[in-house]
């Protein structure tokens, strides 16, 4: 129903099954305490989605880009590990989200983008890329501004190529994501964009490197 963000209830996590919910426009996420119990499947009326372009990069947070390093696929279990910590507000991710995620990845699914200060971890984000979708899971920081940098070497990447097509989905937009230019779509217009990038090409994200945009916004 029209501005019911919970669609459907039951069903497994099993790679097909998630693969399958992400080009219908939902993803997963528990009905009980901390994420656990019957996984219901969401599509949020409006959804948040960063689309090609549309990404915004504040003075402040460009001088600090350059104090961290950003890579792909290097530790996705422990950037899943650090978004799934109990000590977490909000905590979702259960021990059988984490696993299948990590089997996701093994298949070549599921990605994560890790950000190091000194070669320690202090941040990063993981989801699914299908063709021109990346549905963002969650994301962590244990150092200020590195969940925003994860996102920047994300969307830097998906979107190197300039097909209009592609779309980056972070669920639900809030102002944090919308300072970096998440827009709110509507149910409709968001499935209608889905399907059309499902057909982009997909993107070898640890392969791309992107070159840093001479100006303040992108």
């Amino acid at each position: 129903m029209e501005g019911d963000d919970l669609v459907a209830a039951g069903a497994d996590l099993e790679p097909g099954t998630l693969l399958e919910a992400y080009r219908l426009g939902l993803f997963p996420m528990g009905l009980g305490p901390d994420g656990h119990g019957t996984i219901g499947w969401w599509s949020p009326d409006p959804r948040g989605v960063i689309p090609a372009g549309a990404l915004k990069v504040r003075p402040s947070l460009r001088k600090v880009l350059a104090r961290f390093e950003v890579t792909v696929d290097t530790a996705f279990p422990d950037v899943v590990a650090a978004c799934a910590d109990p000590s977490r507000e909000g905590r979702w991710i259960t021990p059988a989200v984490e696993a299948a995620y990590l089997r996701l990845h093994e298949l070549g699914w599921a990605h994560s983008v890790e950000v190091r200060q000194e070669g320690d971890l202090v941040g990063g984000l993981y989801g699914v890329s299908i063709g021109g979708l990346f549905a963002g899971e969650s994301m962590f920081h244990t150092v200020r501004d590195a969940s925003k940098v994860a996102l920047v070497g994300l969307v830097r990447r998906f979107h190197a190529d300039g097909d209009p097509r592609r779309i980056i989905d972070v669920q639900w937009a809030t102002g944090h994501l919308r300072r970096l230019g998440a827009q709110e779509w509507p149910r409709a217009m968001y499935l209608e964009r889905l399907a059309a990038a499902l057909e982009a090409p997909q993107v070898d994200l640890a392969g791309v490197v992107p070159a840093p945009p001479p100006s303040s916004t992108e």
